[in-house]
């Protein structure tokens, strides 16, 4: 057995590649477009796992109501600062809904309202303004 991928759907193709790709920085793999069923799969990938895909599903038109994507719970990126990854992130206007107080561990939601990990690769020390920053809504 070989793990593939997990699959996100998608209300606003754009928006959503801005968020993987410019805040997180993922790489875009590959695009599938089907007319004929209305929809378009966007494969993605981290740069140190390739391998480890994530699918976007964008339906064409669709208003389907998606949920707050708590059932899914999330998926997990370890990035190099993520200090900086967060101040990205933020600077395109997510918010950080759970701040990177200890240097390690932090929370953000895409534009989909699917819950993302950023874990720190080590551990940096606490920093402001993120060691002092509340806990935003839900993630």
């Amino acid at each position: 057995m070989r793990y593939l991928h997990s699959m996100v759907r998608v209300h606003d193709l754009d928006a959503s590649l801005r968020f993987y790709c410019e805040g997180l920085g993922l790489r875009e793999v590959r695009r599938t477009e089907v007319p004929e069923g209305k929809y378009t799969l966007v494969f993605l990938s981290a740069p140190d796992s390739p391998e480890a895909e994530i699918e976007l599903t964008w339906n064409w038109g669709s208003q389907e109501d998606y949920g707050s994507a708590r059932n899914f719970g999330h998926l997990a990126f370890r990035v190099e600062d993520i200090y900086a990854t967060c101040a990205r992130l933020q600077a395109m206007g997510c918010v950080i809904h759970r701040p990177p107080r200890d240097g390690h561990m932090a929370f953000v939601r895409s534009p989909d309202l699917i819950s993302i990990e950023l874990l720190q690769d080590g551990h940096l020390p606490p920093r402001e303004p993120w060691a002092t920053m509340p806990n935003t809504g839900q993630w």
